[in-house]
């Protein structure tokens, strides 16, 4: 499926009313089933599905025991069901809305604050040439203007990039991707469009990546999370500048 559909809008400037098509962001309504019974409902971009959610369930630890990712079904129609077999106890006790878009859904999960050791640094021109790279390959944004984006790179390419309606959706399709294409994330670097939030910053701490970077702000939750964690924490990246909060001996001039 496609994120985004065309739809008649009247344009408004000020020198002329007139009807055309443009491009609206898809949104459609995930539902999880695991073993044939609904665990969670979530509204998300009808694309890159099964990254989705092997990244929600991985980094959440929902599903404790067994399960295989590849003997998920996938059923798309006004709604996506996704049935997962599995063996183990599901964990959905503690789930909050989180403050992110479209009704985010995270679970408190005890996080250990081991300090992230990751060996990777990264020079100012090379991290401001990939996040120009990153905002320009985001085509659903660039579509509809509606649409989030998140990005892993190894410091010198990206190699996946996902989108979606919901920013920690977008975070976890990346996740997602790197979990069933076994790319280790504790040497890499996760690039997004939205703000860096609790939430966020605990995705990025379960999987030990090191550098986070962001074309908007850090909340002072964030901020903290980053530093008992040792993760360099990159925000307002736009143009020829950006702010280091946490950890800066990564970034090298």
């Amino acid at each position: 499926m496609k994120g985004y559909e065309k739809r008649e809008v009247l344009k408004v400037n000020s020198t002329s009313v007139t009807w055309m098509k443009d491009a609206v962001a898809s949104e459609k309504r995930l539902r999880i089933l695991i073993n044939g019974e609904e665990a969670i409902k979530l509204y998300c971009s009808p694309v890159m599905i099964r990254e989705l959610v092997v990244g929600f369930l991985m980094t959440e630890g929902i599903i404790e025991g067994n399960w295989c990712a590849e003997r998920m079904s996938i059923e798309y129609g006004d709604e996506i069901v996704v049935d997962i077999p599995a063996e183990g106890k599901v964990k959905l006790e503690g789930g909050t809305i989180t403050s992110g878009c479209t009704g985010g859904v995270t679970y408190e999960r005890e996080r250990a604050d081991v300090s992230i050791t990751g060996e990777i640094s990264i020079e100012r021109e090379n991290l401001k040439r990939i996040f120009r790279e990153f905002q320009k390959a985001s085509v659903l944004y660039n579509e509809t203007g509606c649409i989030h984006s998140a990005a892993i790179s190894d410091g010198d390419r990206i190699l996946v990039l996902a989108e979606d309606i919901g920013r920690h959706n977008a975070v976890d399709k990346a996740i997602g991707y790197c979990i069933l294409e076994d790319i280790h994330l504790n040497d890499k670097i996760i690039l997004v469009s939205g703000r860096l939030s609790s939430e966020m910053a605990q995705k990025c701490s379960r999987w030990g990546i090191p550098i986070v970077t962001s074309r908007t702000a850090p909340t002072t939750r964030a901020i903290e999370i980053a530093e008992r964690r040792g993760i360099t924490m990159i925000g307002f990246m736009r143009g020829e500048r950006f702010n280091i909060y946490t950890v800066p001996e990564r970034v090298k001039p």
